[in-house]
């Protein structure tokens, strides 16, 4: 069965295309009756449609003379999805996305009726997204093009990427995915250099472009769940294993996927993980809704041991 939009936008097409219409005619090219055919016209008109009643019996409608139907027509849900994401877009880090965002929004205020132009340019300049904006610059528009594109057709590229370190390499790469995560986006996929399953910052990537080698991604890869599981992986000071006495639901609302590393064991789920400030990480622990045994390093038991008698003087000043 037909949306009510779906037949409104049939009304206007009808119209459109064939200038002047009965209102029975019209309501039956639709399947609706007369009475919401009524409904429809309000709506167009509401929606700045510009239309021409007359009245009797036999009466029709028509579009004003000279009009002419917008390539492109939004309902209000449409339109503030898309203004939305229009201010989203200004905080996804990339250098050279501000000008194309402002094309797109000058264009598509060229084509909505005046009511609906109103209400979007409303949310562009009272609502604001926090995106997590990096200090620095974080890729460009033409990597994120040549790498979606590569992913999307399964074609390698051949990428010349700057280290940390400032260590300039070339590399093929597959490119499985990317991911915007803290302020930056991320392609991962395989590393032919590496022979091994690597992310890269598009900040970093100095050159790429398409070659003609086709690649094969694997069925169900989940760019972002990779990226965290990349993160939680790096070696940061001391390695750390404790056991959360409780489901691989609750440990995993508990942690965010950067956290660490979660196994399901007999007994409960063993976090690996590891951080350079031990007693950063015993604070945390201490928040948990649920027990734990912490099995290494022993020096974080000893911080949580001191994270705990501070609890209790606070507890015992108040």
């Amino acid at each position: 069965m037909a949306l009510p939009t779906t037949r409104v936008l049939a009304v206007l097409d009808l119209l459109q295309s064939h200038g002047r219409m009965s209102g029975s005619e019209l309501a039956q090219r639709v399947g609706v009756d007369v009475r919401t055919l009524r409904r429809y016209i309000v709506m167009l008109e509401d929606l700045g449609i510009p239309l021409t009643t007359e009245r009797g019996r036999h009466g029709a409608y028509m579009l004003v003379a000279g009009y002419k139907l917008p390539p492109m027509m939004f309902t209000n849900d449409e339109a503030v999805a898309l203004s939305v994401g229009l201010v989203a877009a200004r905080g996804l880090g990339l250098s050279d996305s501000s000008p194309a965002v402002e094309s797109v929004q000058a264009k598509l205020s060229r084509v909505m009726p005046i009511k609906l132009k109103s209400r979007v340019g409303a949310i562009a300049d009272t609502v604001k997204i926090d995106m997590q904006p990096s200090a620095g610059t974080f890729g460009t528009q033409a990597a994120l093009v040549t790498l979606t594109t590569a992913a999307q057709a399964q074609q390698r590229v051949n990428m010349r990427y700057v280290s940390g370190q400032g260590e300039q390499t070339e590399r093929l790469f597959d490119p499985y995915g990317l991911a915007y995560w803290a302020g930056g986006w991320y392609a991962l996929g395989m590393c032919h250099l590496r022979h091994a399953l690597r992310s890269f910052r598009l900040d970093r990537v100095d050159d790429v472009t398409l070659t003609d080698v086709p690649f094969e991604r694997p069925a169900g890869f989940d760019a972002l769940g990779q990226l965290m599981q990349n993160i939680a992986s790096m070696p940061r000071g001391r390695a750390i294993e404790v056991l959360l006495l409780t489901n691989l639901a609750r440990a995993s609302c508990a942690f965010p996927l950067s956290f660490g590393l979660l196994e399901p064991i007999d007994g409960g789920v063993l976090l690996h993980a590891s951080a350079d400030d031990l007693n950063w990480f015993a604070r945390r622990l201490a928040s948990l809704p649920f027990d734990f045994e912490i099995r290494s390093p022993d020096a974080l038991r000893t911080e949580l041991a001191r994270c705990a008698m501070r609890l209790q003087i606070l507890a015992n000043n108040d």
